[in-house]
C-alpha cells in the first residue's frame, strides 16, 4: 500500500509503464521519461500570447510585485519561455543551469538542445524566475512538451488584437489533447464599449473556433488584468466577476494537482500502449532477409490503414493514436527489423494497472483531500478584496444592508404593507393561498418562489404576518435583479420580531418612529 498519492503514481510509472515505454521506444517518439521531480512538482501554469498581449503586466498583475528582469513593452520577438516560481532569495538562474536541477520538473528539456537553452537566464525574489529562450529550436515541440505538464494552459489576447497569426495557431494545436487544461483570457477589455466587447467576443469565439476543434466551447474571461483604473466602467460588474472567476480557478489547481497528475498518467499509459502495437506490428510485417527498405516504404506509406487494423483488432478508440503524419515522418530514420515483437506480459501489466491499482488511487485521493485543509494559490492578487467592503459581492443582493444599523427592508416597509392588507390578514397573518396569488405575480419559477417561501416563514406556521410578508418580497426583489438566494436566511435580514436578541426589535421600532 502506498503512503501517499504522489508516491503511489511514481511508483506505478516506474514499475508498470516505463518498462513498456523503453521497450516500444516511447521516448523517441513522444515524450521523454518521467521523473520524480514530475511527480513532486507543484502545479504549474503556462500563459501563451502574442507580442503586445499583456502577458507580463498580467504576471505582474497576479504577483501585485515586480519581478527581475521584466520588461513591459513590444517584444522584437516571441518565442522565449520564462518560468516564474517561488524562492527564498532573489536572483537569476541561467537555463542550462535551471535544466541539471534534479529538484526541477525541467530536466528533460535537455534533449531540445542548446540553441534552446543557451540565452536563458532567470531571476529570484520572493518568487523565483528563470528565462528560457532561444530561437532554431522546435517551438511547438517545446510547448507540446510544457502542455503535457503543466495544470493550466491560459491563452491570452488582446481585444484590439484578435487575429491569430500562423505561428500562434500552430502554437494552439500543439496542446492537442490537453483541451481540458485550456483557458482564454480576453485581456484589455475596457478599452471598448459593451457593444464593440460583444463583436469582439464573438469574433474571437469564431476564431478560436477554427483552432480548437472541440464540441465543447472553451471558457473565456473577459476582463482588464492591470492595477490601473478602468477606461470603460459600464461592463465594470461583469469584469469583477469574471476576474473573480479567474481566480477561483486558478486556487483549485493545488488541490485538483494529484487528480490532474493520475488523469496525465492514464493518457501516457493509453498512448503507450498503441505506441507498442504499432512498433511490434511493422516488426511483424518485416521480411527476414531481403526488400526490407522497400518494405519499411511501403509500411509507411499504409499507416493510415494500419491504424484501422490496429484499431479493430485491439478496439482501440481513433483518438488513442498517435498524429498519423508526424509518426511517418519519424518513422523514416528507424531500422523496422530491429524494432522488438509484441510482449504481451508488458501490455498486460499496463492493464492491470488501468484495471485496479488507477481505482486505489482515486480512492487515496479522496481520503488526502478529507484529511488536509484544501491547498490554496495564496499572496499577491489572490490575497485581495475576498473580505471587506470591495469584495465581490459586498452589499449587493442578500448582503445589501448587512451592516447597517436598521433592517433593510424597513425602507421598502411601506409599500409592502400597502400590498400585504390588500390580501385580506387575518390575525394580522395571510395565509399561503393568498401569498401565492401575489408572488406569482413575479413570474418567478414555482421552484424559486418555493425556496423564498421557505425562507421567509420565519417561525415556520404556514402564514406570512407582515414582516414576513416583505422579507419575501425583498427576496423576489433580489432575485429578479439576477442575484442568487442563500441556502439559509442571513441573520441581518431576519424580521425583528422573529429575532432571538431582544434589542433587535427596539432597534426596529426606533427606526418606524
Amino acid at each position: 500500500m502506498y503512503q501517499t498519492v504522489t508516491e503511489g503514481l511514481q511508483t506505478l510509472y516506474s514499475k508498470k509503464l516505463l518498462p513498456l515505454e523503453e521497450t516500444y521506444l516511447f521516448h523517441d517518439f513522444h515524450s521523454p521519461a518521467l521523473e520524480a521531480a514530475d511527480f513532486q512538482s507543484k502545479p504549474m501554469v503556462l500563459l501563451v500570447g502574442q507580442y503586445s498581449t499583456g502577458k507580463t503586466t498580467f504576471i505582474r498583475y497576479l504577483l501585485e510585485n515586480d519581478f527581475p528582469g521584466m520588461r513591459i513593452g513590444p517584444e522584437p520577438t516571441t518565442d522565449g519561455f520564462i518560468a516564474v516560481m517561488y524562492g527564498e532569495n532573489e536572483g537569476i538562474v541561467p537555463g542550462n543551469a535551471l535544466v541539471v536541477d534534479p529538484k526541477k520538473p525541467f530536466r528533460k528539456l535537455n534533449a531540445f538542445g542548446n540553441s534552446f537553452l543557451n540565452r536563458g537566464n532567470g531571476t529570484c525574489e520572493v518568487i523565483h524566475r528563470a528565462v528560457i529562450e532561444a530561437a532554431g529550436y522546435d517551438f511547438a515541440e517545446v510547448l507540446r512538451w510544457f502542455g503535457e505538464r503543466v495544470d493550466r494552459i491560459i491563452l491570452l489576447f488582446d481585444a484590439h488584437k484578435l487575429d491569430i497569426s500562423d505561428e500562434f495557431s500552430e502554437a494552439i494545436r500543439a496542446f492537442k489533447g490537453q483541451d481540458d487544461k485550456i483557458r482564454v483570457v480576453l485581456n484589455k477589455a475596457d478599452q471598448v464599449d459593451t457593444q464593440q466587447l460583444m463583436r469582439v467576443y464573438g469574433a474571437l469565439m469564431w476564431s478560436l473556433g477554427k483552432v480548437i476543434n472541440t464540441p465543447e466551447v472553451v471558457r473565456v474571461y473577459l476582463g482588464s488584468f492591470w492595477a490601473k483604473p478602468l477606461q470603460n466602467t459600464e461592463n465594470r460588474r461583469l469584469f469583477e466577476a469574471e476576474s473573480q472567476d479567474l481566480f477561483r480557478d486558478i486556487q483549485s489547481l493545488p488541490r485538483n494537482a494529484a487528480l490532474r497528475k493520475l488523469n496525465d498518467l492514464i493518457k501516457r499509459a493509453r498512448l503507450a500502449k498503441v505506441h507498442a502495437y504499432i512498433i511490434s506490428y511493422l516488426k511483424k510485417e518485416m521480411p527476414s532477409l531481403f526488400g526490407r527498405e522497400k518494405k519499411k516504404e511501403e509500411l509507411i506509406m499504409r499507416l493510415p490503414e494500419i491504424y484501422t487494423i490496429l484499431q479493430r483488432e485491439h478496439h482501440i478508440s481513433p483518438g488513442d493514436f498517435p498524429n498519423v503524419t508526424k509518426m511517418q515522418d519519424m518513422l523514416q530514420h528507424y531500422d523496422f527489423s530491429k524494432f522488438p515483437s509484441l510482449k504481451m506480459k508488458l501490455i498486460e501489466s499496463v492493464d492491470k494497472m488501468l484495471a485496479s491499482k488507477i481505482a486505489v488511487l482515486m480512492s487515496m485521493i479522496r481520503e488526502e483531500e478529507s484529511k488536509q485543509p484544501p491547498a490554496m494559490v495564496s499572496g499577491g492578487a489572490f490575497e485581495g478584496s475576498h473580505d471587506g467592503p470591495f469584495g465581490q459581492g459586498y452589499g449587493e443582493g442578500i448582503s445589501a444592508g448587512a451592516d447597517a444599523e436598521d433592517w433593510i427592508i424597513s425602507r421598502d416597509k411601506h409599500r409592502y404593507d400597502e400590498i400585504f392588507y390588500t390580501l385580506m390578514p387575518v390575525n394580522g397573518k395571510i395565509t399561503g393561498v393568498n401569498a401565492k396569488k401575489e408572488m406569482m405575480n413575479s413570474r418567478l419559477p414555482n421552484t424559486v418562489l418555493g425556496k423564498i417561501w421557505k425562507l421567509a416563514d420565519c417561525d415556520k406556521d404556514g402564514m406570512l404576518d407582515d414582516e414576513e410578508f416583505a422579507l419575501a418580497q425583498h427576496l423576489i426583489k433580489i432575485k429578479l435583479e439576477g442575484y442568487e438566494l442563500p441556502a439559509e436566511l442571513p441573520d441581518h435580514l431576519v424580521p425583528p420580531i422573529h429575532r432571538k436578541n431582544p434589542t433587535a426589535e427596539a432597534l426596529y421600532n426606533h427606526s418606524e418612529d
